[in-house]
Parts: C-alpha cells; structure tokens; sequence
C-alpha cells in the first residue's frame, strides 16, 4: 500500500516524509495529479497561507483532483493548512475560495486568544463520538501536539469535529470525516503522540486498502 505524499513546495514537506518513512509508511513524494489521483491513500501537508497553497495545488492540477480522492473514499489526511484548505472559503489575506470539501471558513483567531500566531504545544481535546476511532489509538485525550498558526477552521457541521483545542476559543483541531481526516497541529514536529498519529493513520490506510483488493477479489470470483 503506497501513500502519495503531495509536494507542492511546502515547508513542512521533509519533515513529512521522514515521520511518515519512521512509521514504516511506503510512500511516493508527488507533483502529479494523475499519481495522486491513482493512490491508495493521500497525505496533504502545509505551512503558510491558504491563498498560496491554492495557486500552488491549482497551478499543478492537483486542486482539481483532491475532491476526487475524497468522494472515491481513499484514505486522506490533511496537516495543517493541509486541513485548512479542504474548507469552502478562506478570510486570509482576503476571501477566496477553498477546495471546498468541507463546509465552513478559515477565520483568524481571534486577539482575545492572546500571541497570535499560536506557536507551541497545547492539548486537543477529543469530541465523545470520536473517541475510540482508529486514529487516536494510544494517544490519551488531552494530548499536547505542537501548533503553528494564526487562522483557524470554522466548519459548517459540528459532527466532523474530532477534536478541539482552546485558544481564545475552542477550534477543531481535528476533524474526521469518512475516511478523511484533518489536523491543524504538525504530527511530524509533535514527538511521540504525533508519530503514534501517523502511525495510526498509516495502519488505517493499510487495513481499508486489504480490505477494498479483497472485496474487488471477491466480486471477481
């Protein structure tokens, strides 16, 4: 089972790929659309602003396929402004339109919330639904994982939310939907929680991809 690691020029990208090969992923570092869109499961990492991942993920094709991978239920996780563009529209520097994969906005934190950006380590908070899902397994509620940013994900649906984290409000700081899923802290710079995410992820990408050759291998008889 391989995962397509998108490269679209974001900083975080090394830092990725050496967490996930750590966790034992096969992994293949992607600029093509058509590689992403063949993949068994996707990884979208970020840093920076949604208006530039934009133009980036637009300019190489991939923008246009990433909602393809969601609907034909490939294992998706999104990190950072990685989740944040999976969202309808985005206030940074100017509204302007998202991958539109999820309902909501990207909004600023706001000043009450204190040094913005949020840089440090802070918990996430589990929601109750969520709490036993695959990807949380080993990891306690209440967690610290490292953060990065000054905007945030105001989603239309409250059922998507994993996972909540306080700074001058309570922010989804996961959110899982289907088999996609979303974090607005960095794994790869979260210590031994955040590799135990990606490992978890991993080993969930892993068991939907046997079981889906398996069904295939099924209908085929």
């Amino acid at each position: 089972m391989s995962i397509a690691v998108i490269n679209y020029g974001a900083g975080n990208l090394p830092n990725v790929v050496r967490a996930l090969h750590h966790v034992g992923a096969d992994l293949t570092v992607t600029d093509d659309p058509a590689v992403v869109l063949s993949a068994e499961a996707v990884v979208l990492p970020g840093v920076g602003a949604t208006a530039d991942t934009m133009r980036s993920l637009e300019a190489l094709g991939i923008a246009a396929v990433l909602p393809q991978v969601v609907t034909r239920g490939r294992p998706f996780l999104g990190i950072c402004v990685g989740m944040q563009v999976l969202l309808r529209v985005s206030e940074e520097f100017g509204l302007h339109a998202c991958l539109g994969i999820i309902g909501g906005t990207v909004r600023r934190l706001p000043d009450a919330a204190g040094k913005i950006p949020q840089i440090g380590w802070n918990q996430v908070r589990y929601a109750p639904a969520f709490a036993s899902h695959p990807l949380f397994n080993g990891i306690p509620d209440g967690s610290n994982f490292y953060f990065v940013h000054s905007y945030y994900c105001d989603v239309d649906d409250p059922s998507v939310v994993a996972g909540r984290t306080e700074y001058g409000l309570a922010f989804p700081s996961v959110i899982i939907r289907d088999h996609l899923a979303a974090v607005q802290f960095h794994p790869e710079k979260s210590g031994r929680c955040g590799l135990q995410l990606l490992r978890n992820f991993v080993t969930l990408a892993g068991s939907l991809s046997r079981t889906s050759a398996s069904t295939v291998s099924g209908e085929e008889q």
